[in-house]
């Protein structure tokens, strides 16, 4: 386990910006005290590994990994994670096996530190394809060539959980992978493919431990499974894809292009096999020109599914063409159990749960329709998906009007107007006429008599006064937003669908607790309850750190309500600790309402210090109303 300071490296790690204290003592469940003591100590590793500074805490990743890079000598005897992780890898690189008593002097452990790590391992390896065989002190790594390079990708990305990408845990010394990277994305849109940059570090995982097993005479077999010699196994001239099977024209267009690429980079030429499991990776995460018919039309079919029951405009012919393309990649990587990580999951969930809980439907209508099943990364990749094109077609109901007031003088009125429109774009419409009939006026002068929003700008703007008035169109509509919240949350709460504590009951115990105050009020069935947890197993709706909205995809309530639980205790719900729980039910004749009011309430508690003020004040149905119209008027 990583020391307690280490915790917070790898919170920081999951922001690319500053994080307060108390941001940070909420995900850690420790003090503001305890955080500045954590920085401390993150401090004193050598390097200035945490920044502070008045908008909160950051890492420096070169420093943090400058702290790695010197421990990873002495990382297996250091510490038992480390320890046990290069057990694996040497089990992994032994394929006549580890002496066990030649494994603890080595370690300068006991022999019975080794047998407990052994054990350990073993336990590790539950599902993975691999296991362990034993002769005497002797032990053997015994599986699939594949199953093992899997287990070692997993090994590096738990190295990399902090942020930190590092390959030489594999191999010391081994060349940057960034050269690699960007020839191989360059040479992917020269030859018509339209690279995802996002899932791409995954290939130069497999890339790099491609390179690192061929080194070590470890190869996949002509079918991609069990290990041969990597001897004799490229004749002279032979071409990629000539051995294995035969590949299809883009899948060997794609092996050609990795042998091009790894040669010119690493000198280093793979066997045929190696290059044809790479072209497949690769293969299923680029656009591929070929979509069978059948699967266009059940793309078409979900997404007017789609447009119909929430009220999103979705049926344009290329999003669908792009989805479909997409989809088509999306069934080959959950065939092979191969997903893409999605960097950018956690703060998709956080920032867009309605588009991401489209996502989800779509996801469920594909596992469905089609067999596909898939994880929590590839619904955010839908999710972008879905995200770009509802962008493109967004309601413009929250534009704001902004008046610009400006002292008639040659073009100086026009210059400012036409550096707002570009700085605002369809935020806002730029109006002439009455000022005081404006949502806000940008002026030049301060007026005569006060006005309720005014930014007061240079007759030329600095770029400050154009981010202040960003921010204050940005306030109005974040202000309009929670308006429409408070009503709505007025009057869909009722005293009895409000919980004060939950006894310790678990996640599907508390949904079922809130399913009952809403069934016991008329407003949904047994089976809106069982669908909410069918929702809940597909993906968590903890959307923030200590907020959950569990929901139902189908819309049958009789009316739209909100069953709320509030605990000071924190609920675990999968990987998060929640404070409050949601639980939201819709009628068919509020689906206009519901993604106004799933974004807005998630919006309205992403800031933890919002969950403290509810949880502190809402200690019965009167304190409940009165934090959350606080809340929404903020």
């Amino acid at each position: 386990m990583p020391e307690n300071w280490e915790r917070l490296v790898e919170a920081l790690a999951d922001d690319d910006g500053a994080v307060t204290a108390a941001r940070l003592a909420d995900r850690l469940g420790v003090s503001d005290r305890t955080v500045r003591s954590y920085v401390a100590q993150a401090n004193r590793t050598g390097e200035v590994v945490v920044e502070s500074g008045p908008d909160g805490y950051r890492l420096d990743r070169s420093a943090w990994a400058r702290v790695l890079h010197a421990r990873s000598a002495t990382a297996a005897a250091g510490s038992p994670d480390g320890r046990r992780a290069s057990l694996i890898r040497d089990l992994v690189d032994a394929p006549d096996g580890l002496d066990v008593h030649e494994v603890a002097e080595t370690a300068h452990v006991s022999e019975s530190t080794v047998e407990a790590d052994l054990g350990r391992v073993r336990a590790r390896l539950r599902g993975t394809g691999l296991s362990l065989a034993r002769d005497g002190s002797r032990v053997q790594l015994v599986g699939p060539e594949t199953a093992m390079r899997r287990l070692l990708g997993s090994l590096v990305r738990e190295e990399s959980r902090r942020g930190i990408r590092d390959l030489s845990s594999l191999r010391a010394g081994f060349p940057s992978m960034e050269p690699f990277r960007t020839a191989l994305v360059s040479g992917l849109r020269d030859a018509g493919y339209a690279p995802n940059e996002y899932a791409l570090d995954d290939v130069l995982l497999h890339v790099a431990i491609a390179l690192d097993r061929v080194g070590r005479d470890r190869v996949l077999g002509p079918t991609g499974g069990a290990a041969t010699s990597a001897t004799g196994t490229v004749p002279t001239g032979a071409a990629p894809g000539d051995a294995g099977g035969a590949p299809s024209t883009a899948r060997s267009d794609l092996a050609v292009l990795l042998d091009r690429r790894v040669r010119a980079e690493f000198d280093v030429r793979l066997p045929p096999a190696e290059l044809e499991h790479l072209a497949r990776l690769v293969g299923t995460r680029v656009a591929t020109s070929r979509i069978g018919p059948a699967r266009d039309e059940v793309v078409r079919e979900i997404v007017a599914r789609i447009s119909r029951d929430w009220l999103v405009e979705l049926g344009d012919d290329r999003f669908i063409e792009r989805l479909a393309l997409h989809v088509e990649n999306l069934a080959a990587r959950a065939a092979e159990q191969s997903y893409s990580r999605n960097p950018l999951t956690a703060s998709i969930k956080s920032a867009y749960p309605m588009i991401y809980d489209l996502a989800v439907y779509l996801a469920s209508e594909l596992a469905r329709l089609e067999g596909i099943t898939v994880n929590d990364d590839e619904i955010a990749y839908l999710a972008m998906h879905l995200g770009a094109q509802l962008e493109r077609t967004r309601s413009r109901g929250d534009v704001v009007r902004v008046a610009v007031d400006v002292p008639e003088y040659h073009d100086a009125r026009q210059l400012l107007v036409d550096r707002l429109r570009g700085a605002l774009g369809d935020e806002a419409d730029l109006v002439d006429g009455d000022p005081s009939e404006a949502d806000l006026v940008v002026a030049v002068l301060a007026p005569a008599s006060p006005m309720p929003a005014v930014v007061t700008v240079a007759p030329f703007p600095t770029a400050d006064d154009i981010d202040r008035v960003r921010a204050e169109v940005a306030r109005l509509r974040r202000g309009r937003r929670r308006a429409r919240l408070a009503s709505t949350l007025s009057h869909t709460i009722g005293p009895e669908l409000f919980v004060r504590g939950v006894g310790g009951r678990d996640r599907e115990a508390v949904i079922r607790l809130l399913g009952d105050r809403l069934i016991d009020a008329g407003v949904i069935d047994e089976a809106y309850v069982e669908g909410a947890l069918e929702r809940e197993r597909m993906s968590s709706t903890a959307f923030t750190d200590l907020l959950a909205v569990p929901h139902a995809m189908a819309m049958t309530a009789t009316r739209s309500a909100i069953a709320i639980a509030i605990d000071e205790r924190a609920i675990e719900w999968g990987d998060a600790n929640v404070h409050v729980v949601a639980l939201i039910a819709f009628a068919e004749d509020g689906r206009a309402e519901f993604q106004a009011v799933f974004d807005q309430f998630v919006e309205a508690f992403s800031e933890p210090e919002n969950v403290r003020r509810l949880v502190r004040g809402a200690n019965d149905y009167t304190g409940l109303l009165a934090e959350l119209s606080g809340l929404m008027s903020t």
